[in-house]
């Protein structure tokens, strides 16, 4: 898998606060976390 480097984190990052406001961002951020814990958590289960 390629390595994500400073400038696409950057543009990531400018492009969810246009879609998504400020005020959204972190409730999307700990739903995504918690979709992650999820995943690892299937993961090791198989």
């Amino acid at each position: 898998m390629r390595n994500i480097g400073t400038t696409e984190l950057v543009i990531i990052a400018l492009i969810l606060l246009f879609l998504f406001g400020g005020k959204k961002i972190p409730e999307f951020i700990k739903g995504l976390g918690k979709a992650i814990e999820e995943f690892r958590r299937a993961s090791k289960e198989s």
